[in-house]
């Protein structure tokens, strides 16, 4: 049940109460914060307050808090490919979203080269391979437990020989609080800059939409190492609520890019604010 469908439920034919109603934005993964600023907002608002209209106020708050941002960065030119270094937890999706991703940009006609930078997993390495084999994207990597700094590299040298538009770097997942994960996350963005001042162009963190505040705190961390400016939804055709998406951009300013709905290709597509909060919300 999406949280207009719940805040219409709930309401129709009674009184308002803002505490139920807080609860039911908890509910929806929009966070404290986030709760507290929506429901402040519409009790300073003039007029009835029925199920209706809350509803509808919700829906026009969150659309104003997600804005519209582009989900891709434009292509690079020529020798100076546009650079997505994708970060994010263990068990997010992170390589299947990396590897969709890649799909989707091919599908735009766009060439795309691919990192395996995720040494520390060899079925890792070996996912993105046979990923990179159905789709006939390029794939860079290394052996098990390799240097992922040196992957990226070269994997940037390919893209740039190649006349690559993207190149797409696929790292380990690690635990946020883990410092010298995180470490090294600012390590292959150095590495990256050695031949690209700008690189990389785009961070992103993916995220699960079913661990709810857990990805807003995962965001945050991994803000302080990257300086993020994109995520990756994923896992919303289960119980995930997508409040997280709306919590994100309020309180750390990330917008989101793509959402995986599914477990195929064709479940990956660009994160567009207004059919989000129309079908998902």
């Amino acid at each position: 049940m999406g949280l207009f469908t719940s805040i219409l439920n709930r309401f129709r034919g009674n009184d308002i109460d803002w505490d139920d109603l807080e609860e039911t934005l908890v509910a929806g993964d929009l966070g404290i914060r986030l709760t507290t600023e929506i429901v402040d907002r519409l009790r300073d608002r003039k007029g009835k307050h029925d199920a209706e209209s809350v509803a509808a106020a919700c829906r026009e708050e969150i659309q104003r808090i997600l804005g519209d941002t582009p989900p891709l960065p434009p292509p690079g030119a020529p020798g100076k490919p546009t650079v997505i270094l994708v970060a994010g937890v263990n068990g997010v999706g992170k390589t299947t979203s990396v590897a969709k991703l890649a799909a989707f940009l091919k599908s735009q006609g766009h060439g795309v080269v691919l990192a395996a930078a995720d040494t520390f997993r060899a079925a890792a390495i070996e996912q993105l391979q046979i990923w990179s084999e159905r789709i006939d994207v390029p794939l860079v990597t290394t052996k098990y437990q390799g240097d992922p700094s040196a992957v990226c590299f070269d994997a940037h040298q390919k893209a740039i020989a190649t006349g690559a538009a993207y190149l797409i770097c696929d790292t380990a997942g690690r635990l946020h609080t883990r410092h010298n994960l995180m470490e090294e996350l600012r390590k292959i963005r150095r590495t990256l800059a050695k031949q690209d001042a700008t690189a990389p162009h785009e961070r992103w963190i993916v995220v699960d939409a079913t661990t709810g505040a857990n990805a807003v705190s995962q965001t945050r961390e991994f803000q302080s190492a990257l300086d993020l400016n994109g995520v990756i939804v994923t896992k919303l055709d289960g119980s995930g609520k997508g409040g997280s998406v709306v919590a994100i951009r309020h309180e750390l300013g990330v917008p989101t890019r793509f959402i995986g709905t599914g477990e195929t290709a064709a479940d990956f597509k660009p994160f567009v604010p207004s059919d989000f909060v129309e079908t998902l919300l």
